[in-house]
């Protein structure tokens, strides 16, 4: 070994035994080393996670919790996922990153897959990006091209109510919540909030002057809150007859979530983006462009990514879908949340249940939801509150009744806690 390999070695493996060594101490110790370290924008956090198997985690000092939020609807397979482990391991030891001048045999191979499952007309095609944000970044720039002409200019777009697109400036300008927007104005200009499940309000809202019309099938952010089958398709009819680009916001809802791969299927937009599940845990995003005429606006040069669709990244999404399909999880998380809703229904301080395979919320009657959400951590389960009263739950794809049922159990311990 050269002289400078060996120090390149010595100084990886000196790296790896700080951060052991940091595995070894208490929470208390790493939440305030944390503090003095990372920039605070997402306030203290709860615990110092150090481990994690199937739907389970344990922190840094050994307490175990059942995860039901599942990195907020990212971790697919759960933690530690074996083939997953695998393939992202044998992946980056063979090519790890090549740049976007470059393919790879798996960025092309999910891509195929994407375009398969989402049956994606000829002429569809994908690109990849690193998160939700940057997706729907993608997808916003895409519908500027939608501009119409100078004597009929394009300038609008229809977002929904109580939103969610993410936190980057374009993505921001999307998002409903004013906390989320106004300190970062002025952002790209021209968005319109109306209200989510209006049929008419969108035939109002959605004429020749609108480029683009953004809709989370479900609004996760917002609580769970669906819209239906017949609003997506009428969306799809509207935004067709004016000339406007409909983007469905899978974000969250993709990738198995609600029992099937798309919660807006079979309704097939102009574009839809995606992430979270996508890649089990490892960072991935993906835009879904549908049809030719609209893989047409944007040409080479118009947008780009560094590390979107890496080699190790789009191996991810492939051994995810693999084991959605192979494993039959679409099926198992239809029957998993249908039991999980109909149990929840039936614990005494719950007001009111709503979602779509294993993506639910519930709404408290009196008790606190953020007073629950630390009383369930107390107890061993991770749970995550959308408002004062409401709890949102989206596990890994691969939890049990048997799992769940413990939740259950315990809820109403939890309610009066928080009561």
């Amino acid at each position: 070994m050269s002289e400078h390999a060996a120090e390149t070695t010595s100084s990886a493996l000196a790296g790896t035994a700080e951060a052991a060594g940091l595995a070894q101490l208490s929470s208390a110790a790493l939440a305030e080393r944390y503090s003095s370290s990372l920039l605070g924008v997402f306030g203290t956090p709860q615990r110092v996670l150090v481990r994690g198997a199937g739907c389970h985690v344990w922190d840094a000092d050994g307490n175990q919790y059942l995860d039901l939020l599942g990195g907020i609807a990212v971790n697919t397979l759960g933690h530690g996922h074996p083939l997953l482990a695998s393939v992202i391991s044998s992946q980056l030891s063979t090519l790890g990153h090549v740049s976007n001048f470059f393919t790879s045999p798996s960025q092309i191979a999910l891509a195929e897959k994407l375009l398969d499952i989402s049956a994606a007309p000829a002429g569809s095609k994908v690109f990849f990006a690193n998160s939700g944000t940057e997706a729907n970044e993608a997808a916003l720039k895409l519908t500027r091209r939608n501009a119409g002409t100078p004597q009929a200019p394009r300038t609008k777009v229809i977002a929904l109510e109580h939103s969610f697109h993410g936190r980057t400036l374009g993505a921001l300008s999307l998002t409903y919540k004013e906390k989320y927007r106004v300190p970062f104005a002025p952002l790209p200009e021209n968005v319109s909030w109306i209200p989510a499940g209006d049929i008419d309000a969108l035939r109002d809202a959605v004429d020749e002057t609108v480029a683009a019309v953004f809709i989370e099938p479900i609004q996760g952010e917002a609580g769970v809150k669906m819209l239906s089958a017949q609003y997506l398709q009428a969306a799809r009819d509207i935004t067709r007859e004016a000339g406007a680009l409909l983007v469905f916001d899978e974000v969250q809802t993709g990738m198995g979530r609600t029992g099937a791969f798309f919660a807006s299927a079979p309704v097939i937009p102009d574009v839809m983006t995606l992430a979270k599940g996508l890649g089990g845990g490892f960072p991935i995003g993906a835009m879904i462009v549908f049809g030719e005429q609209n893989t047409a606006w944007l040409a080479p040069g118009d947008h780009g990514t560094t590390f979107g669709g890496n080699p190790v990244a789009c191996a991810a999404g492939l051994a995810v879908i693999h084991t959605i399909e192979s494993q039959n999880l679409l099926a198992h998380v239809r029957a998993t949340g249908d039991w999980l809703r109909e149990q929840l229904a039936g614990v005494e301080g719950i007001a009111a249940v709503r979602g779509a395979g294993l993506l639910t919320a519930f709404e408290l009657e009196s008790a606190n939801a953020p007073k629950l959400v630390a009383a369930a951590l107390d107890a061993g389960f991770i749970v995550n509150a959308t408002d004062e009263k409401t709890i949102r739950l989206a596990p890994p794809l691969v939890i049990t009744t048997e799992q769940l049922g413990t939740l259950i159990a315990a809820l109403p311990q939890l309610i009066s806690a928080a009561s």
